[in-house]
């Protein structure tokens, strides 16, 4: 019931819940250091590709602006699109599954190919969760998410009035169907609420950690037999380095897998996504979809057509070749420092992000050194803009201000500058702790 005392003056009670994105609060002040101050930041906060969208795909959108004809393939001229947007991209999309996870049949219902119709195009993925967790669950519903994990699952789930249910992700920095089957257990022996849903993305933000598809089908077993709706996060496929990708299309008609755009197709701030729908929620995203977005962006759509060319694929495989270089220079910076233990780095097996505990020995809480502290000191300082362990950790878990992330998506020499000068304030950083400890 609405308090009645409440005046109009002022964001709402939900709006006031709702925790800010930390690593876009850190671009903020890097760029405030860039435009005022003339300091040269390294950017390794973001998941933003630093090559920019792939050159066939501009082309398409050019065109699509100054065409007097079709642009889109679909009969419009950049007008509004079906609201789950352009067959041909749709069709692509299907074909891309079919295509990628063929040996394993994950694009396959009882041998049939993914139809178009349970495939939305949507405004990023971030305009997929919110259609996804809209359609999924009511406000008071358990939702599970990973305890080291993406933090707008949690913010966006708990301005819906969802309650999430934090899962310790494991020594390995994953979440797996042992983790949740525990939750499940612990939760029914003490009466609490059934979970209805988890949030999982594998390769995980920040952490890395993959599920072997083992691990997957196991995740997906898990969610059908206990009635959990289980949304795959996989927006990082396409982005691994040895480790067997799988979708959970393969393993469970329940499931509601989220892609995007922006990541392996380098097409971030295109506002591109797209969800996978089991049959019985199709209606129901469907009406969602057009009273919350319309459709996605139809520019976005038309260049997107051409991110399966050939051309394409071969310049993204080029960017994910540049990746695993940069992703080799941070894990031999990071197992350089004597001070942190193997043990304390996050596998690093897709995406591209390092996550990096600290451990007990290089923070004081007691003093405010903590990973928010030593980030912040290192933009300010140093011209490095990493994130704070604060934007992803459970808040209760005490683990978010030892750990931080290292992007690096923004190129091989954004990344070695700025760990040559990691390396250098680190030394700085141990003592100012070690002093702390000694006072």
């Amino acid at each position: 019931m609405s308090d009645p005392r409440r005046t109009n003056a002022g964001p709402s009670a939900r709006a006031c819940s709702v925790q800010s994105f930390k690593v876009m609060d850190v671009l903020r002040r890097a760029n405030e250091l860039e435009s005022s101050m003339g300091m040269e930041v390294c950017h390794c906060e973001v998941g933003q590709p630093g090559s920019g969208a792939p050159r066939a795909v501009v082309r398409a959108a050019i065109e699509a602006l100054t065409t007097t004809g079709d642009a889109t393939g679909d009969g419009g001229r950049l007008g509004y699109t079906d609201a789950f947007g352009l067959t041909s991209l749709r069709r692509k999309i299907s074909d891309h599954y079919a295509s990628k996870y063929k040996d394993g049949g994950p694009a396959r219902d009882g041998g049939r190919t993914i139809d178009v119709d349970r495939i939305v195009v949507t405004t990023g993925s971030s305009g997929g969760f919110l259609l996804a967790f809209t359609a999924c669950f009511d406000s008071g519903d358990v939702v599970a998410v990973a305890s080291s994990g993406y933090p707008c699952y949690r913010n966006v789930l708990g301005a819906l009035g969802c309650v999430v249910a934090s899962v310790p992700v494991d020594g390995d920095f994953k979440l797996t169907a042992s983790g949740l089957r525990e939750e499940v257990r612990r939760r029914r022996a003490g009466g609490e609420a059934r979970i209805r849903g988890l949030v999982m993305s594998s390769p995980s933000n920040p952490t890395g950690a993959m599920l072997s598809p083992d691990e997957l089908r196991e995740m997906c077993e898990l969610c059908d037999e206990e009635d959990i709706r289980f949304l795959s996060d996989e927006i990082y496929h396409g982005i691994s380095y040895g480790k067997e990708e799988a979708t959970a299309l393969t393993y469970s008609s329940t499931a509601i897998v989220i892609n995007s755009f922006s990541k392996y197709y380098s097409m971030s701030g295109w506002r591109l996504g797209w969800l996978v729908l089991p049959s019985d929620l199709v209606d129901a995203v469907n009406v969602l979809q057009q009273n919350m977005f319309i459709n996605a962006p139809t520019i976005s759509q038309a260049a997107a057509l051409r991110c399966w060319d050939d051309e394409t694929i071969e310049e993204l495989e080029g960017h994910v070749a540049k990746y695993r270089a940069s992703r080799g220079h941070v894990l031999r910076m990071v197992g350089s420092l004597v001070e942190i233990p193997k043990r304390n780095v996050a596998p690093a097996d897709g995406g591209f992000y390092v996550y990096v505990d600290l451990g007990d020995d290089n923070v004081h809480p007691d003093s405010g050194l903590g990973s928010t502290e030593m980030c912040r000191r290192l933009l300010e300082e140093a011209g490095v803009a990493f994130t704070p362990g604060t934007d992803f950790e459970d808040p209760d878990n005490g683990l978010g201000d030892r750990r931080f992330r290292i992007s690096y998506a923004g190129g091989t020499d954004t990344v070695r500058r700025a760990t040559e000068l990691f390396v250098r304030f680190w030394p700085g950083w141990v003592k100012l702790v070690r002093d702390a400890k000694i006072s």
